[in-house]
């Protein structure tokens, strides 16, 4: 099945760049490209790709603006946003998730890890470095806006699911949980695919949120 990809980028060489690499992979196809973030909520309404790379420094619209656009628009909920920006900070990060964002790439990545990115992100994994995931989790929860998500309980979850959910908020890979709970990794992306259906979550972004939003994780900084 071909991943269809939407480029959001003011720079036309750079998204020229993207296109050509995108399309030479035989899973990968780019459908359109926008210049702009009004244009790239557009084109995303027109085609529901699956995975949109955005950029967050646009004229008119910016990419954080479109992404929460596209995120809050019902009949989108089968695309992805994958920022893509040079200016990397938590608080690009931050609200970026806040805008509904799935990950968060600087431009400067090799090839071979935007591709991959893209293809983590249309399977539905966040694209946070376990690393960094309490702090910016924290930042996010401790931030005055609301969380784009509704406060689920947690009691609808099976003990292994909140199992899975909780060390998936601890920055954990699906691969080092399954080591952990000597579980397939196909069991575990079970797990986290039953919590993301319960929870009403769009992603795992968003289901790391809800762990620490509901208190299964306590918010701190890694040391």
């Amino acid at each position: 099945m071909t991943i269809r990809v939407l480029l959001a980028d003011d720079q036309a060489l750079l998204r020229g760049t993207f296109r050509l690499l995108i399309d030479s992979c035989p899973d990968l196809s780019v459908v359109a490209e926008a210049a702009d973030g009004a244009a790239a909520v557009e084109l995303t309404r027109r085609h529901h790709p699956d995975v949109v790379v955005m950029d967050v420094r646009m004229p008119g619209t910016d990419g954080l603006a479109a992404t929460e656009a596209i995120c809050a628009d019902p009949a989108l909920a089968g695309t992805r946003v994958l920022i893509l920006t040079t200016f990397e900070n938590d608080e690009h990060v931050a609200r970026a998730l806040r805008a509904g964002a799935s990950g968060f790439l600087g431009k400067y990545v090799t090839t071979d890890t935007l591709l991959e990115a893209i293809r983590a992100v249309a399977a539905g994994d966040s694209l946070l470095s376990p690393g960094a995931t309490k702090a910016l989790i924290a930042q996010f929860l401790a931030a005055p806006r609301p969380v784009p998500v509704v406060t689920p309980e947690l009691r609808d979850l099976t003990n292994r699911e909140l199992e899975v959910m909780k060390l998936a908020a601890d920055g954990r890979s699906n691969d080092e949980i399954a080591a952990e709970l000597r579980l397939s990794v196909l069991t575990v992306r079970t797990h986290v695919q039953r919590a993301m259906t319960k929870l009403g979550a769009r992603d795992r972004a968003q289901l790391v949120v809800l762990a620490y939003k509901n208190g299964l994780v306590p918010p701190s900084t890694p040391g």
